[in-house]
């Protein structure tokens, strides 16, 4: 199943806002997404970049956001814990929290991935979104994705 995913701050294979890369605020744009399925315990969000140099590059791991959610504010705190909306874990610049799209050239797409679990997840000290990806086996219900475009 499907859930549609949307942000305010930019169309679905359009332009990411400068506010929201390491060339302006570098802070996480509002996302929303449609009512989930019947189950629904907790969401995982990804955030990715295909087109990087070295191979897709990580900005963002969000995990246990929970299931009544439907959305995300802008400028998600960048800690472990953040009360409210979820727990986040390592991206691939070995931080926590957001990073922003940050193309050292060319346009870039950046993948916001939302998947709806039937589970809480308990991973081990500060996952990475490969962590997640094992630990959700089994227990996604319902997925959405939104892309956004930068260029440097």
């Amino acid at each position: 199943m499907t859930i549609e995913m949307t942000s305010p701050s930019f169309t679905q294979g359009g332009k990411i806002p400068g506010k929201f890369t390491c060339d302006g605020d570098d802070v996480s744009p509002a996302l929303q997404w449609s009512t989930p399925p019947t189950g629904v315990r907790s969401y995982v969000l990804i955030m990715d970049d295909p087109d990087a140099p070295m191979g897709t590059f990580v900005h963002w791991v969000l995990y246990n956001i929970p299931g009544e959610s439907t959305a995300l504010p802008e400028a998600v705190a960048r800690t472990r814990q953040v009360t409210g909306i979820g727990e986040q874990g390592i991206n691939s610049a070995r931080q926590t929290g957001y990073f922003g799209p940050c193309p050292p050239g060319g346009t870039h797409r950046y993948y916001f991935k939302l998947y709806a679990l039937d589970a809480r997840l308990a991973p081990a000290g500060n996952p990475t979104a490969a962590d997640l990806v094992k630990a959700m086996q089994g227990h996604i219900l319902a997925e959405a994705q939104l892309m956004g475009r930068y260029t440097r």
